[in-house]
């Protein structure tokens, strides 16, 4: 039987099992390094060492770092919206510290709230303040997409605030096949806290307000009318609702102190807003935004990226409003007036049964145009999507 050097290291430091380890390598690293030839035996000790060592200690003192409960729970007074939470309900306790364990310990997640939230909340906070609304109401986009804009829900709501198209239309956000404002930011913002307000004159209470923009209006009347009762926190509701409140509520005491419970987010890791312009626009016939990217000096990706409610390839026609880079919105007018001047000039460019595209043309103009059908266009000319180069020349007939 060997006899290892080790053995005492082994015996006098059970509770150490890497530092055994460490010795074990070293120890037969030194070997092979002299004994060539003793390199494969070395090799099987160091494993038989091992398999001993771990059969040997039935158990190794784990070392991980202790959780200070203290630290991660919820405090013990909390309010939303300046309405006091009563946490001394046992059930109310167990609702709130469910959601908030569950938001402080998801790291990743919380880490990109704050992130995030360096890109929209000045937004948020300053129309918060324009209208008089409370300061914790920033943290319902939190709770309903995680700050993402293009985000959308299984039930058809969209955007930051997770409006429905039916609320959205009622506020004044357009959603058609070719352009969704619940995607508009600002736009979506507007309405959303238009509607928010309208939620707590009617229900009179900031946590009714929200249980209403969860569920619904009338679905929430309904239950106040059936239970007789109009106390949120006394209310039988759905569980997504109620626990919509508390994760609301969780939302807001880990972003206003994070560093209490271990984020630690330099300011230069926060996300900024875009620099762009905003430009008001009447925009008359359809054309690619490719076109448009072009004559400003700047690429499709970043249109789109900027314009997320513009859901095609094309700029509808309408009254609207977009963002382009910043230092460019001057030029937006008179790139539109080019497009249309161009697209308005004579008949259809026709020749040898061929069509020229112009810029600004759209495969819907180019059909109109020519009383060529878009599939057919399309199948002729074994077009993909909907983009059409300036300059290409399509084939009108086989």
């Amino acid at each position: 039987m060997v006899s290892s050097p080790l053995a005492p290291t082994l015996h006098s430091s059970p509770d150490n099992p890497r530092k055994v380890i460490n010795l074990l390598r070293l120890e037969f690293t030194m070997r092979a390094k002299f004994h060539p030839s003793a390199a494969p035996t070395a090799r099987v000790l160091l494993l038989g060492f091992l398999i001993a060592l771990i059969s040997s200690c039935t158990s190794f003192p784990l070392r991980t770092n202790r959780i200070d409960s203290e630290r991660f729970k919820p405090p013990q007074s909390i309010l939303l919206c300046d309405e006091q939470i009563p946490l001394e309900s046992p059930v109310v306790w167990e609702k709130m510290d469910r959601e908030f364990t569950i938001a402080v310990w998801n790291r990743p997640q919380v880490i990109l709230w704050l992130k995030r939230s360096g890109r929209y909340f000045p937004y948020i906070e300053q129309k918060l303040a324009e209208e008089g609304l409370p300061d914790d109401l920033k943290y319902l986009a939190v709770a309903e997409s995680a700050l993402l804009t293009t985000i959308s829900s299984n039930k058809g709501a969209s955007g930051l605030w997770q409006l429905m198209a039916r609320t959205g239309r009622y506020y004044g956000l357009r959603k058609n096949r070719l352009l969704d404002e619940r995607l508009d930011f600002e736009r979506a913002t507007d309405a959303a806290l238009t509607y928010i307000k309208h939620l707590r004159n009617t229900f009179d209470s900031w946590a009714l307000a929200l249980a209403a923009y969860n569920c619904g209006e009338y679905h929430l009347k309904k239950e106040i009318r059936n239970q007789k009762v109009n106390d949120f926190y006394s209310l039988d509701l759905p569980s997504e609702t109620e626990r919509f409140i508390f994760r609301i509520t969780a939302i807001k005491i880990i972003m206003e102190n994070p560093e209490r419970f271990g984020y630690h987010l330099p300011k230069g890791q926060m996300y900024q807003p875009p620099d762009y312009d905003i430009v008001e626009v009447k925009v008359n016939q359809q054309f690619h935004l490719t076109d448009m990217a072009s004559a400003l000096g700047t690429h499709y990706r970043v249109l789109k990226g900027l314009n997320p409610h513009i859901l095609g390839h094309e700029l509808p026609t309408g009254q609207m409003r977009i963002k382009v880079p910043s230092g460019v919105g001057e030029r937006v007018a008179t790139v539109l007036r080019k497009f249309e001047d161009r697209g308005s000039r004579g008949s259809a460019k026709v020749a040898n049964g061929h069509y020229v595209v112009r810029p600004g043309d759209t495969l819907s103009h180019i059909a109109r145009k020519t009383g060529v059908p878009i599939a057919t266009l399309k199948r002729l000319n074994r077009i993909e999507g909907s983009f059409v180069r300036a300059g290409a020349r399509l084939l009108l007939a086989p």
